[in-house]
C-alpha cells in the first residue's frame, strides 16, 4: 500500500501557511483545521466518484462525502451535466424558477406529513427557521434539544448543558446572548425519562423538541429501541411541535430519509446537503396548515436572495432522480454495512476496541469498550487513539473527518476495491496504534 506521508503534502503546507494570513484559522469551517487531529490540513484540487485529490497529486478513498451530501459520488455525470445546463441560463435570478417547484414536489412525494416545503440555503437557515416557525404556531418560547446534538449555529441552538433540574442552556460561544441560551433546555440524547421530567416541569413553555433523528455529531449514535416514539408521545401530551432535523439523514440513509424507517411522523423536517447534491441548499416542511404560517401566507417571516437558486434546484434534482432509482439504497446500506463490519473485524483482529454501525449510507465508528449511545459517552471514548488513527489513514490514502466526533458516509459510486483498500488502510492502521 502506498504512503502518502507528509512529506507528499508540501503544497497542502505551504497553501494552509498562506490561508492563514487571510481566513481566519486558516479555513471557513473550524474543523477543517485539523485542531482534532494534529498536523496541517490538506487541500483537496478535485474529487470524482469516491475518491478526492490533493493539490499534492494525493488520491484518497473519501468517507466523508462532503460531509454527507455525495451521496451518488463526487461530480457525477448527470449532475455535473445538470448544473452546466442551468448555468449556462444565469447564476441566480432571485426571481422564481420552475425547478424550485419540482424539487419541491419530489421531497414531498418522498415524505408522508410533508404538503409544502420552503427553500433556504444552508442547514443553519432550516433549522433556525422551523423554530421561528414553531413559535409562531404554538405562542411559545422555549425549545428542547439534545446535548451533543448540533443544528447549526444559531444563537439559541448554540448551547451546552448548565445546571439545575431543567438542565437550562448555558452559552457555548461567545456572542451568544444569555437570553438566547436560556430559551433552550437540554436533554441527554437517548434517555426519555429525562425528557419526561424536564416537559413536566416546562411543557407548557416549550414550542418544540428538535431531534437529530440519528445524531451525527457524537459519532455515529442511532437511536434505541423506542425512543423517538416516546418523544413523539411527550411532545403530543403537551402541545409541543416535534422536528426533526435531518440535514444529514434526509435522502441519506432512506428514500424520504429516517422518516420513512420509524412510525413517528414530525410536525416540521428539515433538510440539506444531499438535497442539493452538493450545492448550498436546505429546506424545511410540514403540513400546510403549519406552513401556511410562514410569509407571505402567515406572519412568520423567513426570506433568502438565493433561496430556490437555479442551480441548487438543478443539482439536487439530478442528485434525487439518481437516488430514486430501484435498489439505490439497499445496494448503499450493504455497502455501508461491508465497510463498518470490516472496520469493526479489523480492530478486533488488532486488539482495538472499536464500536461500529450503520444506517443507509451513514455509518460511524467510535474507539469505545461499550456503545456509544449519548454525548457522554462519546467523551469517552479514546479521541487521542482516533487523531493517531487519522493520521495513519490519511498516510494510507483514506479520507476520514478530522474529528472523532463526527459520522462517516459512503456513496453509490463506492466500488468493492475502494472499501477493500480501506479495510486493508484499517488493518495496517489498527496494528500501528494498537
Amino acid at each position: 500500500m502506498n504512503a502518502q506521508t507528509t512529506d507528499n503534502r508540501v503544497k497542502s503546507s505551504r497553501l494552509f501557511d498562506r490561508a492563514r494570513s487571510v481566513l481566519v484559522g486558516g479555513v471557513n469551517s473550524p474543523v477543517r483545521a485539523f485542531g482534532a487531529v494534529g498536523g496541517k490540513p490538506v487541500f483537496v484540487e478535485r474529487a470524482e466518484g469516491p475518491y478526492i485529490h490533493d493539490v499534492d497529486g494525493n488520491r484518497y478513498v473519501d468517507l466523508v462525502c462532503s460531509w454527507g451530501p455525495a451521496i451518488v459520488g463526487h461530480a457525477h455525470p448527470a449532475v455535473v451535466k445538470a448544473v452546466q445546463n442551468a448555468a449556462a441560463n444565469g447564476l441566480s435570478f432571485g426571481a422564481c424558477c420552475a425547478a424550485e417547484a419540482e424539487l419541491a414536489e419530489m421531497i414531498a412525494n418522498a415524505v408522508q406529513g410533508v404538503d409544502m416545503v420552503r427553500f433556504v440555503s444552508s442547514g443553519t437557515e432550516a433549522t433556525m427557521s422551523a423554530l421561528r416557525l414553531a413559535r409562531a404556531a404554538t405562542g411559545r418560547d422555549k425549545v428542547l434539544k439534545f446535548i451533543g446534538c448540533y443544528h447549526g449555529h444559531f444563537d439559541a441552538l448554540l448551547v451546552a448543558a448548565g445546571s439545575g433540574a431543567a438542565t437550562f442552556g448555558q452559552p457555548d460561544s461567545a456572542g451568544v446572548p444569555m437570553a438566547f441560551a436560556e430559551s433552550t433546555l437540554l436533554a441527554p440524547y437517548n434517555d426519555l425519562a429525562a425528557i419526561e421530567k424536564i416537559m413536566q416541569s416546562h411543557g407548557s413553555e416549550i414550542a418544540a423538541i428538535i431531534i437529530e433523528p440519528i445524531a451525527g455529531n457524537m459519532g455515529y449514535v442511532p437511536p434505541v429501541a423506542g425512543y423517538v416514539e416516546g418523544v413523539r408521545r411527550t411532545c403530543d401530551q403537551h402541545g409541543s411541535f416535534l422536528i426533526f432535523d435531518e440535514v444529514m439523514t434526509g435522502f441519506r440513509v432512506a428514500w424520504g430519509g429516517y422518516r420513512t424507517l420509524c412510525d413517528v411522523q414530525p410536525d416540521l423536517t428539515c433538510w440539506g446537503k444531499v438535497i442539493g447534491g452538493g450545492m448550498p441548499v436546505a429546506a424545511y416542511g410540514g403540513s400546510r396548515e403549519v406552513m401556511s404560517n410562514v410569509s407571505p401566507l402567515g406572519a412568520t417571516y423567513q426570506a433568502g436572495t438565493l433561496s430556490g437558486n437555479p442551480l441548487g434546484m438543478a443539482s439536487g434534482l439530478a442528485t434525487l432522480g439518481i437516488c430514486n432509482n430501484a435498489g439505490f439504497y439497499d445496494a448503499l446500506g450493504a455497502k455501508a454495512t461491508r465497510l463498518a463490519t470490516g472496520l469493526q473485524n479489523a480492530a478486533a483482529a488488532a486488539g482495538v476496541a472499536l464500536q461500529t454501525g450503520s444506517t443507509g449510507g451513514m455509518f460511524g465508528m467510535s474507539f469505545s469498550d461499550t456503545p456509544v449511545q449519548n454525548f457522554e459517552d462519546a467523551k469517552r471514548c479514546d479521541h487521542e487513539r482516533f487523531a493517531r488513527f487519522f493520521r495513519a489513514m490519511l498516510d494510507r490514502g483514506v479520507w476520514l473527518p478530522p474529528s472523532g466526533y463526527e459520522a462517516m458516509f459512503i456513496s453509490s459510486a463506492h466500488t468493492d476495491e475502494s472499501i477493500d483498500h480501506v479495510i486493508d488502510a484499517a488493518g495496517e492502521s489498527f496494528r500501528s496504534i494498537a
